[in-house]
């Protein structure tokens, strides 16, 4: 069975100056496959609690990039304007995807927004949440730091 990394492709909105100038490009996740393990986090322009998680997720990106981690933020807008806006109030400083038909989340049964999927460096899906609430950013931290510990001691 082909990993997940291997089965999903999508085009990523890869930032070139600014949240306010995007370049399309396909991506392809096998390539981040045995290099990184992967965040991927869905949300919409209209999520309270996504303009919440954005300072995080800046923060994880800061913090373990350079760790092994890659962080990715599906945006599922029907609009792609409204999306562009939230990055201008908002900026990422991870690789922001667009997905207004909803095709990656409905690959992962995303049921709310904003949602996680932690999927490691072999392609598993190891975790997955609902919601970003800033009492569990700790635990959300924690499942980040386990699976870097664990891959890189499997080395």
């Amino acid at each position: 069975m082909k990993s997940l990394l291997q089965r999903i492709t999508f085009t990523i909105l890869a930032s070139v100056c600014s949240a306010s100038l995007y370049a399309a490009e396909v991506v392809d996740l096998s390539q981040y496959q045995g290099e990184k393990a992967i965040y991927i986090d869905f949300w919409a322009s209209w999520c309270g609690p996504c303009r919440q998680s954005f300072p995080w997720l800046n923060k994880m990106h800061d913090k373990y990039s350079e760790k092994g981690l890659k962080i990715i933020a599906v945006n599922v807008d029907a609009d792609r304007e409204d999306a562009d806006q939230f990055l201008l109030e908002h900026p990422a400083n991870f690789d922001v995807v667009y997905d207004p038909e909803g095709t990656l989340a409905e690959k992962f049964n995303i049921q709310g927004m904003p949602s996680a999927v932690l999927i490691s460096r072999s392609g598993e899906v190891l975790s997955q949440h609902i919601g970003f609430n800033q009492d569990r950013a700790k635990h959300y931290e924690e499942a980040i730091q386990q699976l870097l510990v664990e891959e890189k001691n499997d080395e």
